[in-house]
């Protein structure tokens, strides 16, 4: 796996060591672009985290690697493969982090993507903090009860990927103590053993 620490490729990090998979960790340093190096551009042409090496070969993009570890090690029930409408209510919900939640967050950190123009990058900029509000209070709201999980009693790859987009209201200017089971349950993923590990 190549990841960097408090990126989307920690959810994936998280997972397998959820699922007790024996594999390498490769840290990128993403504040001097090791991810633009020719070396990992070989390996991720997108130049972004994540990237996994598998035997039949590398696979990119969150969604797809947290599907893939639940799929290859199921006897660590990181998802309800079994049931067709809950796995596409977990992707339903791992969709919104990636392409809402996330799309939310990056317009602080890089607004050169969307705006060449100093003026409009700054006016993303400051829209972000509103934008992660809205995107969580629709989770609060509508994909949180007052069960333990994502997905009521059962654990699975949703848990560690909420965990970490949640982790990074702070530097949007939220306080996740404003969504209640939002926090709550950014508390009880942290506390889990395997979180723990990915996190050291």
């Amino acid at each position: 796996l190549y990841y960097a620490p408090g990126t989307c490729a920690q959810a994936v990090l998280i997972a397998l060591h959820e699922a007790g998979a024996h594999f390498d960790a490769n840290r990128l340093n993403m504040a001097e672009s090791e991810q633009r190096s020719p070396a990992y551009l070989a390996i991720n042409p997108k130049g972004r985290v994540p990237a996994l090496v598998t035997p039949q070969g590398v696979l990119s993009e969150t969604l797809a690697l947290l599907l893939y570890v639940a799929q290859t090690y199921p006897q660590a029930n990181l998802a309800p493969l079994n049931d067709p409408f809950r796995l596409a209510h977990m992707q339903e919900i791992n969709s919104y982090l990636a392409s809402t939640v996330h799309v939310n967050h990056a317009h602080r950190t890089r607004a050169g993507r969307w705006a060449d123009d100093e003026t409009a990058q700054q006016a993303m900029k400051a829209k972000v903090p509103q934008n992660m509000r809205d995107a969580f209070a629709i989770i609060e709201q509508h994909y949180l009860s007052d069960a333990p999980w994502v997905l009521g009693e059962q654990y699975s790859v949703a848990d560690p990927y909420l965990f970490t987009v949640a982790g990074w209201l702070k530097s949007d200017g939220v306080d996740i103590n404003e969504f209640p089971r939002v926090a709550a349950h950014h508390a009880r993923v942290a506390a889990r053993p395997a979180v723990q590990k990915a996190l050291a």
